[in-house]
């Protein structure tokens, strides 16, 4: 199941650089993680639901995919954005 609309315009007002911003990595990456932590909800209760599985797992590749350039490319925008979201980092 998708984000509502509510929680989604919630999360972008929170992470949006500037006005009218949607697509930059830190929205992007709240977004991601909100699906994240629905998904693993779900799964707890249906363990054999395996196309969830796989699309949590396309979910966390393309996080950690964002989280990677921004550590990149602007360091203390990484440190914070984990650290608001709660994200383990290595």
């Amino acid at each position: 199941m998708a984000l509502d609309k509510e929680t989604k315009n919630k999360l972008i007002e929170e992470f949006k650089r500037h006005q009218g911003d949607t697509g930059s990595p830190e929205v992007q990456i709240a977004l991601l993680t909100s699906r994240i932590t629905q998904l693993t909800d779900h799964l707890r209760t249906n363990t054999h639901d395996e196309s969830s599985r796989r699309g949590l797992l396309k979910l966390v590749g393309q996080r950690r995919r964002l989280l990677a350039y921004i550590r990149r490319n602007e360091f203390n925008r990484y440190m914070a954005l984990t650290e608001r979201l709660n994200i383990r980092r290595k």
